[in-house]
């Protein structure tokens, strides 16, 4: 009887023991438990107030900068104005200038149209320059010129005067003279077609025209005393009714 109580008893202790250490491990893992829970919150807790605290400052940084970024800026800005500025007033300056070349090609343009068409209301033949007046209605004119700048020839005739349709005479040869003058062509190379008499004795009509060139003139001329044959009027004819 005695062995089997010390066998119950020694039975009794074991389980003793079993317990205790179900008890100390039980104890440690709790503890372990806690204190990997401790250990997240506190983590989690420290970077939850550290992001603030980092976007505070990041925002206080950018608070702090943003002001010089702005008056850099604004320097910039204030920079680029004064050199568009400046481009714009030398590109004003240039267009001037250019501005004033092409008003002086203009002015020699016109100068040099003025000269050289001959559609235009006043023209130059030689060193007369030729105004166009209204024409006589004859269907075969194309211009009629008349122009202050004409001046009587001259003449080796002395006292009074008398027209002579006679060729080749003194006073023939005086009116070609006129009659070339007024049309603003070499004598020694006109070609004159017809000379009459003008409507009155110290008047005269030539019909003419230069070498082979089909433009025909008809040229009114009179009478000046003491001073020869002058130009009054020019007909361009469209055909030459005369040849």
């Amino acid at each position: 009887m005695g062995s089997r109580f010390n066998q119950r008893d020694q039975k009794r202790k074991v389980n003793k023991i079993y317990n205790i250490a179900i008890t100390v491990v039980s104890i440690l893992i709790v503890i372990v438990a806690v204190s990997i829970f401790l250990s997240d919150d506190g983590s989690d807790t420290e970077k939850a107030t550290t992001e603030p605290k980092q976007t505070v400052e990041k925002d206080e940084k950018m608070k702090v900068d943003k002001p010089a970024g702005k008056e850099e800026d604004t320097d910039l800005t204030k920079e680029d104005e004064d050199e568009d500025s400046k481009a714009t007033e030398e590109g004003t300056e240039e267009n001037t200038e250019d501005g004033t070349d092409t008003d002086a090609n203009t002015d020699t343009n016109k100068d040099t149209n003025k000269d050289t068409n001959p559609d235009t209301d006043t023209e130059k033949t030689g060193d007369a320059e030729l105004v166009e007046v209204e024409g006589s209605g004859d269907g075969n004119v194309a211009t009629t010129y008349t122009s202050e700048s004409w001046k009587p020839v001259g003449t080796e005739q002395s006292g009074e005067h008398t027209t002579s349709f006679q060729k080749n005479s003194v006073d023939w040869n005086e009116m070609s003279k006129a009659i070339a003058h007024g049309a603003g062509i070499d004598q020694g190379n006109m070609r004159l077609w017809w000379l009459q008499n003008g409507g009155s004795p110290n008047t005269a009509i030539g019909t003419v025209s230069e070498g082979d060139n089909p433009k025909t003139f008809r040229v009114y001329i009179e009478w000046v005393d003491g001073s020869g044959w002058k130009p009054v009027k020019v007909e361009e004819l469209k055909t030459n009714d005369k040849k």
